[in-house]
């Protein structure tokens, strides 16, 4: 087809594939096509959208022509959308340049996207428009086509090794056009270290054909990750939104606010502004959105960690480094860093409090140990023993400090309120305390609480010291002689450009902490005490269960009141595991916080006596004798005035348990009648086929 009647089709494809951004058309739902029940559609959608496959040419064949496609401004994440309305730029490089203003004003704002750029914000964007169709997954997401995409682009554009493949070439000219070239007098490495550099090598967006071969290598890259990033981790409220606006990036906004409202006379409108204020971020991620984060998370720690090692000399260093090295530098601490913190916070206080919380949890995990994703193996003779997490390391946890810190804090809260005696929640307990009782890591953590901690500097000829984003620190303090202050600071800078200059910090190896984790810890021996009992309650009523049971018709009012919970459906295999669980989380919590043994073995003593002592308490007084039970005159005196009484349960022959109140008598006695007499008929037989 000629390049017009592609042009005109590409849009409507891209909806068709992916389905309408209101949700109404669904596409091809990929996020429900598995390769189990349908494999060639499968296989199909898989060939088809690959990167190197006939869609992925039809879009960098439009690319080299500079077409232009609308995306809607109001189906952008919430708050970049309110932002946008009331004509402020959001910082992230993706949206400079590229909106457009209505002629008569209003809100009828859209993104003027080149091919590239609007495939992707569909693909993206389809994991959250699509969410309340009505769709049955009969399998795990994770084996869904478009998972499997998501995987395919992340390899494919972000390498661990090798470069990123160059698109087809379509003109004769050469390759196709970057959209975004870099300036030859700003190197790509100074976006690491300053806001503004990345906004101008965006501002200039004239496509041109002699854009040097490092941007072509480099910009699908970005845009992929910026787009991914800004489709799925935009869950915080507009007040946070705006705090997490650098300071260079408000300049920019406040002469882009200038000349924009000297173009329409001054109207931002008010409806607009209004909209901005009262914003408020309701979104909820659904596991399936959390599992595809935590697909991202994974291989950006690949694919940060596959970078080479530094040479010793920096100036050999600054021109050797290809511009893929200096993004995998840069990509965790200027991409995702800040909105996964927040992202990760919006679940934590906001998730329901089930077992469904573990995707969350896991992807949580992923993040705090990129040792995990580090190419090199360890060494074979250590692998029955956990591994200790190397100093290397230390800067990459010091500048996560939150992420490791007040999230634990978090997930302490959340465990407290949780019932342990279910197992997937007493393995999530245990999976949190194995990971941060990993050797060295509380160490390295305690390290960079102390960084934090130290008494701050005071700067010559300043008042005040002033803390800036993680990305901007480094030049400002070089001739500084000590490697430690230097470190203090990006500590410092990390935790204040998250969470504000004012924020109070709460240690992790504070007292306030340690108070919640004893707590969790009685919490964990209650559970233990809990699950004991029940199993020997589900050991004695399946000793003394009927026959019908083995056709699952158990009488629902056997004796005991215990109403149960997901342990009676795994059975006793289970409650063992949970036993396990709780107990190695109990001794991994012991060995980070350096807990007492000796004082938690009383505190289990103590809990064990103190549930023993509350089942004796319901029986009266009363003293043991060969005959059984005899009741004191003070056990009269209680049963009389109803404080306490005996539990008196029916230990009969269970068919013949008394008639109940709520049952039909008559029924009851007629039903009795009809199974005795089919018990003296066929008695024999069902014995016979029983054995």
């Amino acid at each position: 087809f000629s390049l017009q009647e592609l042009h005109g089709i590409f849009p409507w494809l891209v909806e068709n594939i992916f389905g309408s951004l209101d949700g109404i058309i669904v596409g091809w739902n990929l996020r429900c096509l598995q390769g189990r029940t349908n494999p060639t559609e499968y296989s199909v959608a898989l060939d088809f959208l690959d990167p190197s496959g006939p869609m992925m040419k039809l879009v960098y064949k439009l690319q080299a022509e500079e077409y232009r496609y609308d995306f809607p401004v109001s189906y952008l994440p919430g708050p970049v959308k309110a932002s946008i309305q009331e004509q402020v730029l959001p910082e992230c490089s993706l949206y400079h340049n590229k909106v457009q203003f209505p002629s008569s004003g209003g809100l009828g704002l859209n993104l003027a996207l080149n091919p590239f750029e609007y495939y992707m914000f569909y693909f993206a964007i389809s994991l959250i428009t699509q969410k309340n169709s009505s769709i049955t997954h009969h399998g795990s997401p994770s084996n869904s086509a478009y998972f499997i995409l998501v995987d395919t682009y992340l390899k494919c554009f972000l390498p661990t090794e090798g470069s990123v493949l160059p698109p087809p070439s379509f003109n004769p000219g050469g390759a196709i056009p970057s959209p975004t070239p870099r300036s030859p007098a700003m190197p790509f490495s100074s976006y690491g270290i300053h806001h503004t550099s990345l906004l101008k090598r965006h501002i200039a967006h004239q496509p041109s054909v002699n854009a040097d071969p490092a941007s072509q290598e480099i910009w699908r890259s970005e845009t992929l990750l910026q787009i991914f990033v800004e489709m799925w981790l935009h869950h915080y409220s507009l007040e946070l939104y705006q705090k997490m606006q650098s300071p260079h990036v408000k300049l920019e906004v406040l002469h882009y606010r200038l000349s924009i409202s000297s173009k329409h006379h001054g109207s931002p409108a008010q409806s607009g502004y209004q909209a901005l204020h009262a914003y408020q971020e309701s979104f909820k991620p659904t596991e399936e959105h959390v599992l595809v984060v935590r697909l991202l998370v994974k291989h950006l720690h690949a694919f940060s960690n596959s970078l080479k090692p530094e040479p010793l000399s920096p100036s050999a260093h600054s021109h050797t480094a290809s511009p893929l090295e200096e993004f995998k530098r840069v990509v965790i601490p200027r991409f995702v860093q800040q909105k996964l913190y927040i992202f990760l916070q919006h679940c934590f206080g906001h998730w329901p409090l089930d077992a469904s919380f573990r995707a969350v949890l896991e992807m949580w995990l992923s993040y705090l140990q990129p040792w995990r994703y580090a190419p090199e193996k360890p060494p074979q003779s250590s692998e029955s023993l956990p591994r200790t997490v190397s100093e290397k390391w230390a800067t990459f946890i010091q500048e996560n400090l939150l992420m490791y810190t007040k999230l634990f804090v978090g997930f302490l809260n959340r465990a407290l309120r949780t019932d342990l005696v279910s197992p997937k929640n007493a393995l999530m307990v245990f999976r949190v305390a194995k990971v941060f009782a990993q050797p060295n890591l509380a160490e390295m953590i305690l390290k960079g609480e102390q960084l934090f901690l130290e008494p701050e500097l005071v700067i010559p000829h300043r008042q005040h010291r002033l803390f800036m984003t993680p990305t901007l620190g480094g030049s400002f303090f070089s001739s500084w002689p000590p490697n430690i202050t230097d470190a203090s600071f990006k500590v410092k800078s990390h935790v204040y450009s998250l969470e504000g200059q004012d924020f109070q910090y709460k240690q992790m190896f504070g007292p306030e902490v340690r108070n919640l984790v004893l707590k969790l810890a009685q919490l964990i021996c209650q559970a233990q005490t809990t699950a004991k009992s029940i199993s020997d309650h589900s050991a004695e009523t399946l000793s003394s269960q009927s026959f019908f049971s083995w056709f699952r018709f158990t009488p629902s009012d056997m004796n005991g009141s215990y109403t149960g919970n997901d342990l009676d459906e795994i059975g006793q295999d289970s409650i063992k595991k949970t036993d396990e669980y709780l107990e190695k989380a109990l001794e991994y919590l012991c060995q980070i916080f350096k807990l007492n043994e000796a004082q938690l073995a009383q505190m289990m003593m103590k809990c064990r006596t103190a549930q023993e002592e509350n089942g004796k308490k319901q029986l009266p007084d009363c003293t043991e004798s060969e005959d059984g039970l005899i009741l004191t005159p003070l056990g009269r005196y209680q049963i009389i005035n109803g404080l306490r009484r005996f539990e008196v349960q029916y230990q009969g022959d269970t068919e013949l348990q008394p008639i109940r109140s709520y049952e039909n008598a008559t029924l009851v006695r007629l039903l009795f009648r009809l199974s005795s007499a089919l018990n003296q008929r066929v008695s024999k037989n069902i014995v016979s086929f029983c054995t």
